[in-house]
């Protein structure tokens, strides 16, 4: 079994890099008092804001989270699997950050897979169940994410990252949209898998599984 590593969060990372452009932008030679009160107040919140994220939820916690919803899960997509339609191509979909890629703990590439989804996966993908992988991650890490995805245990039928365009558009809609191209090549999508809302709204699933994002604190 895999070790399991200190808690990490993205938020931290965001939260210090925040403090450092604020730093830059007020060189210290030429801060007046109010900027250096400004830039000390933002330090400050920077730092409370990324102490209480970290303080909301752990590894541990968030693992426990995800396995209760795929305990739910793989009985349904089971009975579903064993139970195809005449000539029916089946497929599920998954988002990649903190659904399939434990991507907010531990900033290690290649990241490691998320457990109880990547069983549930596996599970399918035995059984002939192509997985596809929808995510509004650019496509500039379209390469990086493919490898991470085999490294991590992963066999995708397809990975669809957003093009230039993609970044305008809003992100439940250009998922939907991908699931939409999965179903014209034919295959039925039995089970949707994300952690965001924005993975899952708009149909074209017969069920979703909405994995922890804590309010947002998890991308």
């Amino acid at each position: 079994m895999r070790s399991r590593r200190p808690w990490l969060r993205r938020a931290s990372v965001t939260a210090v890099s925040a403090t450092a452009l604020v730093a830059l932008a007020v060189p210290a030679q030429a801060a007046t008092a109010p900027a250096a009160s400004a830039t000390a107040a933002t330090a400050t919140t920077a730092r409370a804001t990324a102490t209480a994220v970290a303080a909301a939820v752990d590894y541990e916690t968030w693992q426990r989270d995800c396995r209760a919803v795929m305990d739910r899960a793989l009985p349904q997509l089971t009975q579903r699997i064993a139970n195809p339609r005449p000539g029916e191509k089946q497929a599920i979909v998954l988002d990649i950050d903190n659904t399939a890629l434990e991507s907010d703990f531990g900033f290690s590439f290649p990241a490691p897979a998320n457990e109880p989804v990547l069983e549930v996966a596996q599970y399918a993908q035995e059984r002939g169940v192509a997985v596809f992988f929808v995510t509004a991650r650019p496509g500039i890490v379209g390469a990086f994410t493919e490898y991470n995805l085999d490294h991590a245990g992963y066999e995708s039928a397809g990975l669809y990252v957003r093009g230039f365009l993609d970044l305008f558009r809003n992100v439940a809609e250009y998922k939907t949209a991908q699931r939409v191209d999965i179903e014209s090549k034919g295959y039925t999508i039995i089970g949707n898998i994300g952690n965001n809302t924005t993975d899952l709204s708009g149909g074209h699933a017969e069920r979703t599984y909405k994995l922890p994002d804590y309010d947002g604190r998890l991308s």
